[in-house]
């Protein structure tokens, strides 16, 4: 049977409405409310059915980021993963940690594992990069299957639907893989209580991205974040006309 490796992450829960720094150099975090995110939810919530259809074996959950990361990791033990790794990364490092970075201790964290399946949510709610799946699977060089919103396992390989801008796209990947999970994978499970209370005895692993040879240096450099415009209000046209002249107007016709 294989073995599952899911990446999950801590992020601003999505019922919280997101400010911006005053000095416009990220979002207020502090005293906000974070969960896990959604489309990780929807990675775990796949990962503990395949080892109840005794496809998978065991379930590893990862989160990169500051001590609270390990709370994401307890959500995910609640729901059915075995054990949880905590890449420990704070302070200035974490506030400049990319896709890339996440994506190599994903690689490493495989092998080190002898994972035959990594499953992580398509993006996060909180950057919306979409690529931590993609570079996670070009640096280990395994086929990668992203959006899936159904994934069937064969003897070697696996078929995955996947969600795309015309509809639907299926595909056979050989194993191992990466897969990235879409919304309509799965109805993620709420975790029960005496769940709960099993996840507080499961083991998680601490470590770092030195411990992995995994250098954090920034790639890129955030010039500005700001609130998106302001819309403005609509206006009623009396004809035709009147419409083709607004849209004149604005450089539309």
């Amino acid at each position: 049977m294989a073995r599952v490796l899911v990446g999950v992450k801590r992020v601003i829960d999505y019922a919280v409405k997101i400010r911006v720094k005053p000095d416009k150099t990220g979002v207020v975090t502090d005293g906000v409310k974070h969960s896990m995110n959604p489309f990780d939810e929807i990675a775990v919530e796949e990962a503990v059915r395949m080892k109840e259809k005794k496809i998978a074996s065991e379930i590893i959950a990862v989160s990169c980021g500051p001590t609270q990361s390990q709370e994401v990791l307890r959500t995910a033990l609640a729901m059915g993963v075995d054990k949880g790794i905590h890449v420990e990364i704070s302070g200035k490092d974490y506030d400049t940690l990319q896709p890339i970075h996440v994506s190599k201790i994903l690689a490493k964290i495989a092998e080190k594992e002898k994972a035959d399946f990594i499953i992580v949510g398509k993006q996060a709610i909180d950057d919306d990069s979409n690529q931590t799946a993609q570079m996670t699977a070009a640096i280990l060089d395994w086929p990668q299957a992203t959006f899936a919103s159904k994934i069937e396992k064969g003897d070697k390989d696996i078929t995955v639907t996947r969600e795309v801008d015309g509809g639907l796209e299926t595909i056979k990947c050989k194993i191992p893989a990466v897969i990235s999970a879409d919304l309509r994978l799965n109805e993620p499970r709420y975790a029960t209580l005496p769940n709960i209370m099993k996840a507080k005895k499961k083991p998680i692993a601490k470590m770092t991205p030195k411990d992995l040879g995994v250098d954090v240096a920034p790639r890129i450099k955030v010039v500005s974040v700001e609130d998106p415009p302001v819309r403005q209000a609509g206006v009623i046209l009396p004809d035709v006309d009147a419409l083709v002249g607004k849209l004149k107007e604005g450089g539309f016709a």
